[in-house]
């Protein structure tokens, strides 16, 4: 799975993820409803809607003279599949990481006990 660099730059900023979390939460909420829950002004939420909506994980309804968005369950689900996909990657580094790591201080170690013997 190639990883989406503008899926991640849009979660990436802590005020758009607590804004999917809401509207996870909530089943949906406008940019009014949303401002009322965060620290940014409706101006600043309603640009993070605008990422939001550009790489796919919101979607937007005209409900009267509103915009309703709901998170879109299917673009979320590829999100999370690339985060986990990322973490086993990291993992699977860590892990090459401590295995080197190890053998290169069993090695220092190994030195040290033959030359306390000479």
């Amino acid at each position: 799975m190639r990883v989406d660099d503008d899926l991640w730059s849009a979660v990436g900023d802590p005020i758009r993820r607590r804004m999917l979390d809401l509207l996870l939460h909530e089943g949906g909420g406008t940019a009014t409803s949303l401002s009322e829950r965060l620290p940014v002004t409706r101006q600043a939420v309603a640009k993070h809607l605008v990422v939001l909506d550009r790489v796919g994980l919101v979607r937007a309804s005209t409900v009267g003279r509103e915009r309703r968005f709901r998170v879109d369950q299917a673009q979320l689900a590829r999100a999370v599949a690339q985060l986990a996909e990322v973490g086993a990657a990291w993992d699977a580094r860590l892990r090459r990481i401590r295995r080197i790591a190890e053998a290169v201080q069993r090695d220092r170690d190994a030195d040290g006990k033959g030359t306390a013997q000479r």
